[in-house]
């Protein structure tokens, strides 16, 4: 447990977090294996967790009934997936498929919710790690569909 703590610590989206919070995070947590080609969960089923990516490649998609499968974007070590654990109905809204081997910590989003509820500055904490995390993968998004629509501009 303590190797873990201490990864934990470490990641980028949890280094800034006092020991404290680490502490209750922690017993949270699992380690999670992904195979090449494998889903991590599709849209629409309930989102229990989020993820700390350790290694490996992961591409978030949407489906679209003419064209299939469409990445949105590609997340890699040190990256987090999920946020839909944080926000009712707690359903995933994209799919996140493993490209190639993928090792990452899984924290419980029933386990923290509980605990942000008992401890409002956890809860604070995460909220504003996550709220970045949205704006940078919001904005992403946004530049990806300027590229793929790409129109003149109107004269």
């Amino acid at each position: 447990m303590e190797s873990l703590r201490r990864i934990l610590a470490e990641s980028p989206f949890l280094k800034d977090l006092e020991p404290r919070h680490i502490e209750l995070i922690t017993g949270c947590a699992s380690n999670v294996r992904f195979e090449s080609g494998q889903y991590l969960f599709h849209e629409g089923e309930e989102a229990e967790k989020f993820f700390v990516v350790r290694n490996g490649k992961i591409n978030i998609e949407i489906y679209t009934p003419d064209r299939g499968p469409i990445t949105i974007q590609t997340l890699e070590a040190g990256d987090v997936l999920g946020w839909s654990w944080l926000v009712p109905p707690y359903q995933w809204r994209f799919d996140a498929k493993a490209t190639e081997l993928v090792l990452a910590f899984a924290l419980d989003g029933v386990c923290l919710r509980t605990k942000c509820e008992d401890d409002h500055d956890l809860g604070y904490q995460l909220l504003k790690q996550f709220t970045s995390i949205m704006d940078q993968r919001l904005e992403a998004t946004r530049v990806h569909l300027v590229d793929v629509y790409d129109t003149p501009a109107r004269g």
